[in-house]
């Protein structure tokens, strides 16, 4: 059976998802809708699909069995309602949105209809990933201490704070979202944000480019996630570390390192994580079984509210318990 998928966004990333896509047996992409219809067009003709420029037009045009959203942050919201009352399942890429406000309401909804999701957290699918799991599985965590260090993406609304909900909701989710899938639901939350440099270089700048945020976790483990967009070009760290009593595991997007006393032992990333994630997906809608769907839009929506609740934080001087 042919799966027929529409993606809602012309961006970068619309575009790894369906290059993904066009490479699958049995799936079809159908249709391409942009914020405007010649944007549509002009990427749906490079994988022989329609072009819209409308979300219900594109889904009246078509019977569709999935479609994958991939829109700035601030852009979320109609979209989806459209899917939910049409009962189509979506992939969406993170984060869920800028602030909780629709998330919320969408999150209603999506239970109501017993709706197929998928999130974009893409780390959640590499191999590391699982062996660090299996790794943490025997071990009693002490604390928890991740980074997400680089630069400032070049379009315009990453660097509005309404728009993106800053770097902390916008890219340094991908390490909240870790922190909860291998240490647990955080309880509190306590953020520091500052304007350094980035306003001074750039125009439009509202985002804090610099920012350390200490979370506490629901089985006591403490955790501090920092960020900041400071950096030039190709500068950058991003990673996840635990330390215990046994000793230190350390995860990048590159690689796992184990650190036992006396012993360590390093695991090269392979795999692509969005090919994986993709055909969890595309399983689920195939055959209604979505226990290889490792992160559903009710999940998403709770690392939203870590990172929304960091900036709730940062503004007030408060810690914020979730």
């Amino acid at each position: 059976m042919t799966l027929h998928i529409g993606i809602v966004g012309t961006g970068w990333f619309s575009k790894v998802h369906a290059d993904l896509l066009a490479g699958m047996e049995d799936v079809k992409l159908q249709a391409i809708c942009g914020s405007t219809k010649q944007k549509g067009e002009e990427m749906a003709s490079a994988y022989s699909a329609e072009g819209y420029g409308e979300i219900t037009e594109m889904l009246d045009a078509h019977k569709l069995d999935a479609v994958y959203v991939c829109v700035p942050p601030q852009s979320h919201g109609t979209i989806e309602r459209a899917l939910i009352r049409r009962d189509i399942p979506f992939f969406v890429e993170k984060p869920l949105g800028s602030s909780t406000e629709i998330p919320a309401s969408l999150l209603q909804d999506i239970k109501e209809h017993g709706l197929l999701t998928s999130v974009g957290y893409h780390f959640r699918y590499q191999e590391n990933i699982a062996r660090l799991k299996k790794l943490l599985s025997g071990d009693k965590v002490g604390m928890i201490v991740g980074q997400w260090m680089g630069g400032m993406p070049g379009v315009a609304w990453w660097r509005d704070q309404e728009q993106s909900g800053g770097q902390f909701t916008e890219q340094t989710t991908h390490i909240v979202d870790l922190l909860r899938y291998l240490g647990g639901e955080v309880t509190e939350v306590y953020g520091m944000f500052g304007n350094r440099i980035m306003h001074e270089q750039h125009e439009g700048v509202t985002v804090a480019d610099v920012g350390t945020v200490s979370l506490k976790l629901d089985n006591g483990i403490v955790a501090n996630i920092s960020n900041t967009c400071v950096l030039p070009g190709e500068v950058g760290r991003v990673g996840l570390s635990f330390y215990n009593d046994k000793g230190l595991l350390d995860w990048n997007p590159e690689r796992l390192l184990e650190v036992r006393s006396g012993d360590s032992q390093e695991y090269a990333n392979s795999g692509n994580p969005y090919a994986v994630e993709s055909e969890a997906f595309l399983h689920a809608v195939r055959t209604g079984d979505r226990s290889r769907i490792l992160s559903d839009y009710e999940d998403g929506y709770k690392t939203l509210k870590v990172t929304c609740a960091a900036y709730e934080s940062a503004q007030s001087g408060l810690p914020v318990k979730l």
